[in-house]
């Protein structure tokens, strides 16, 4: 018998360091061949991901973070398959994965579209220095040998704050659920676009977390700052900040796509894998 998405281009993208990985992309590489069509596969990013109907990504919410950072303008479908710990974008289980194949590889699969953000650095002589889009955040933290530092803040083209402390996380929906929760930050619904700005160890009582809309434009300038000072995209790519720099952050123009369990209910990963709501 046929299989209903036996058009459907299929890529694999594992992280090698879980160990249960490189067996679990041997069993899905028969899989897609047998059902679908296998577009490649393989354990760094590869190009070719690019061109596929969807990619199933193995490994854990960082992995998945980081090819989607990856994917740049060709957000095509992202299937988390979770071998890490909590698993917020990697909703399936293997087993999961493989009973609902037909169904997740479709391309009327269950879909959220998540916001980006777009990072921009340059330097105090007005030098382009980095860019990146950003899944979950950006934060910007005081960095060795940890003194407080100040940053001045602007909220489309008007000052917000002076902000003195270790530093400042700007978080999508989606990250509001990282270190912007173990922060003391708002957690946001996926589905909300806005921005979360969430101050790390204030010098100051009356710095709060708040949350702006995703059309407004921020700009950090970096008045006092460390030796170790950096701006670091989704906990993973690191830019070093000194006196002077501006951090420009508003929405990218583009919108990560992440396939849905299709057996899971909404709000159900933040009850089962932080207990929100549950009494003792």
């Amino acid at each position: 018998m046929s299989s209903p998405v036996q058009n459907r281009n299929v890529f694999i993208l594992g992280n090698p360091d879980k160990d249960e990985v490189p067996s679990a992309m041997k069993q899905l590489e028969a899989l897609v061949s047998q059902r679908a069509r296998l577009a490649g596969s393989g354990f760094e990013f590869s190009e070719d991901a690019k061109k596929a109907d969807v990619v199933v990504v193995l490994g854990g919410d960082g992995t998945l973070i980081s090819v989607a950072r990856a994917m740049g303008t060709n957000q095509i479908p992202l299937v988390g398959v979770n071998f890490g710990k909590l698993g917020f974008l990697t909703p399936f289980s293997l087993e999961e994965f493989v009973e609902n194949f037909d169904e997740v590889i479709a391309a009327d699969a269950p879909t959220t579209r998540r916001m980006m953000l777009l990072a921009k650095v340059t330097k105090a002589s007005g030098d382009f220095a980095f860019e990146s889009v950003c899944l979950n955040d950006c934060v910007i933290h005081a960095g060795p040998p940890f003194r407080m530092i100040s940053l001045a803040v602007e909220l489309d083209g008007r000052q917000l704050t002076q902000l003195d402390g270790d530093g400042l996380i700007v978080c999508t929906p989606t990250g509001s659920t990282a270190h912007n929760m173990s922060a003391g930050g708002p957690i946001l619904m996926a589905e909300v676009d806005g921005m979360v700005l969430t101050p790390i160890n204030p010098h100051s009582l009356t710095h709060r977390p708040i949350v702006i809309n995703a059309e407004g434009q921020l700009a950090v300038e970096i008045t006092e700052c460390n030796p170790g000072t950096t701006a670091i995209i989704d906990g993973q790519v690191p830019c070093p900040l000194a006196k002077g720099d501006r951090v420009v952050l508003r929405a990218a123009d583009l919108r990560a796509s992440i396939v849905l369990n299709p057996r899971s209910a909404k709000w159900q990963h933040l009850v089962s894998k932080l207990h929100w709501g549950v009494r003792d």
